[in-house]
């Protein structure tokens, strides 16, 4: 691979004017030019013009005003005092190397340092070209690859339903889960099944009560749901009346429990959430591995018997007190069941283990840092915990099938997976939301995952009419796309691919969501301005076209770009990009 600055890739030889102009930008994206960047740096650096660590990266972005060029960086203001200049001599000796670059146009120098970089129509329209042969794995990279991660999230008690507070992390974790795989992560989601401890008993009791007529236990399940359980296990156990409770409630149990989880798996299935695994924490206390866990972290050196009880020194690390694994009683606290959890994770593999846990939870992240800590792993580096914030939606009605909570299946069924999912992407984690379900019914502008299902359809559409009217795909001239709307348009085309690696990298899916608005917007301003379908003189409406030209068939490879980069963020955020609407 050669530099873009007419050099080899981490070679020390300056290479020749000639050499310089058999190298050009054949396409364009920020990483493009950061490429060139560094390599026009690293140049000046083998001349001895200039003495500076090239960074690996450097910042490109679109300036605010398009009369400052295609594209801005401050690189000669970071680095000048470094290099031994001022910040406008490096930013000059920058341009005139960037600016031997064939596929820039020009390069200008403003205030006390910015480069204003602006590229020919044939470099930058190339990318139209690039983003249609790349199909869907255009926009995926590799910066976290190497990356082994186990992604925990929604992790609901199987005693009940899904319901408003779960939504939220089903969204953002499936999204974040895909982000990561699309930077290069190899990423499991995991489900974390608390069906073992008392919630579990007082479980299997409800439904008890309910085959018996009796009235809810106290601290139990109410609603319908729990009715629909008692004839499940009826129809499964005729007997189960007739049997003592005592033989009954372990019946009840296993079966209830069993059902239970399916409607969760059957709900998460249908908001488009799948995972790779199905974590029990019943079958970890089963296993033994609550007591080797607390004998490994023994062996670590933070273990202290007091009291009666086994505890872990989680104030060694930081935690706001230490945290008792084994009561006096010999019993395991849920601490220790979190401990031997963690440590699971660590046994399979998962050198990064993030979880994705509720506003109520805030609590949980010093101490489960502390348990990796005292695991022996770098609590900066191994564990992340993330903490989502409540959601509120307008007009929600109490669950029927629940009686005391808003289930996520009757959110789906009012409001639709797509503008759910779409929804609480668009927004970081750790905001509050309260949904309008006006908007995200209708079918205007104002309901952003319509604007943007939209100008995908639209662009289907518009591929259609092409299709009908002859324009194929058998040219394509990049130096012919030079309308304005044309170069903006592809310029937030080319932002795509660093969007994905840094929503991927913050955990952040909301950045790909209002990106996609831009792009949208975008598409829908380029669609106005520019035919694909030419129009005979005087004509209008649904008539023969006119004459195709080389510039109605290359926006027709424009039109295929957008769609793809539409189609590609919505699948990240796992909402579907509609044919027609």
């Amino acid at each position: 691979m050669r530099g873009q600055c007419g050099k080899p890739a981490g070679g020390p030889t300056p290479v020749t004017d000639g050499d310089r102009q058999n190298i050009r930008l054949s396409r364009v994206t920020p990483e493009d030019l950061s490429t060139a960047l560094a390599a026009c740096l690293q140049d000046a650096v083998d001349t001895g013009e200039i003495s500076v660590e090239v960074p690996t990266t450097i910042k490109v972005e679109r300036p605010k005003n398009r009369e400052h060029g295609d594209w801005a960086t401050n690189v000669a203001m970071q680095l000048g005092k470094k290099a031994g200049l001022a910040p406008r001599d490096l930013a000059a000796l920058l341009a005139e190397k960037l600016a031997q670059v064939p596929g820039v146009a020009r390069v200008d120098i403003a205030g006390p340092g910015f480069l204003n970089i602006t590229l020919d129509a044939a470099a930058a329209g190339e990318l139209a070209r690039t983003v249609v042969e790349a199909g869907a794995a255009y926009g995926r990279n590799t910066a976290l690859a190497g990356s082994v991660v186990n992604m925990e999230f929604v992790s609901a008690n199987p005693t009940g339903p899904l319901h408003i507070g779960h939504t939220r992390w089903a969204a953002l974790g499936d999204a974040i889960s895909r982000l990561l795989r699309a930077s290069g992560a190899e990423v499991t989601a995991e489900y974390y099944i608390n069906d073992a401890g008392h919630q579990m008993n007082v479980f299997a009791q409800s439904v008890y009560n309910r085959l018996h007529g009796l009235p809810v236990p106290e601290g139990g399940y109410p609603g319908e749901y729990i009715q629909d359980l008692a004839t499940q296990v009826r129809t499964e156990h005729p007997d189960i009346t007739a049997l003592t409770e005592g033989a009954a409630l372990p019946v009840i149990r296993e079966a209830a429990y069993r059902h239970q989880m399916q409607d969760i798996r059957d709900t998460l299935g249908h908001f488009g959430v799948h995972f790779d695994v199905w974590f029990s924490e019943k079958e970890l206390h089963e296993s033994g591995a609550i007591g080797h866990a607390v004998q490994r972290l023994r062996e670590q050196g933070h273990i202290e018997d007091r009291e009666g009880a086994v505890w872990l020194r989680t104030t060694d690390f930081g935690d706001d007190k230490d945290r008792v694994l084994i009561r006096a009683n010999g019993e395991p606290t849920y601490f220790a069941a979190d401990a031997a959890y963690y440590l699971s994770k660590k046994d399979r593999g998962f050198i990064e283990k993030i979880y994705l846990l509720g506003a109520d939870h805030h609590g949980y992240v010093g101490r489960l840092k502390a348990i990796a800590a005292c695991a022996g792993d770098d609590p900066a580096r191994n564990i992340e915990v993330l903490i989502g914030q409540l959601i509120s939606v307008n007009g929600a009605k109490l669950s029927k099938r629940a009686g005391n909570i808003i289930e996520l299946k009757d959110l789906i069924d009012w409001l639709g997976a797509d503008a759910l999912r779409y929804s609480l992407a668009r927004y970081p984690a750790d905001s509050p939301i309260t949904i309008d379900p006006e908007i995200l019914t209708s079918k205007t502008n104002d309901n952003p995952v319509f604007y943007v299902q939209y100008a995908h359809a639209r662009s289907r559409g518009a591929a259609r009419t092409a299709e009908a009217a002859g324009v194929d795909r058998s040219v394509f001239d990049a130096a012919l796309l030079t309308h304005a709307t044309e170069s903006d348009l592809l310029a937030r085309l080319g932002e795509f691919p660093s969007i994905v690696a840094q929503a991927a990298e913050f955990r952040e899916p909301h950045r790909v969501a209002r990106h996609l608005e831009v792009v949208a917007g975008a598409y829908h301003s380029w669609y106005a301005a520019c035919r694909i379908v030419p129009v005979a003189e005087g004509r209008t409406g649904d008539v023969q076209p006119g004459e195709i030209t080389d510039l109605n068939r290359t926006r027709l490879w424009l039109n295929e770009a957008t769609a793809q980069v539409l189609a590609n963020g919505l699948d990240l955020l796992g909402v579907s990009a509609p044919e027609r609407m």
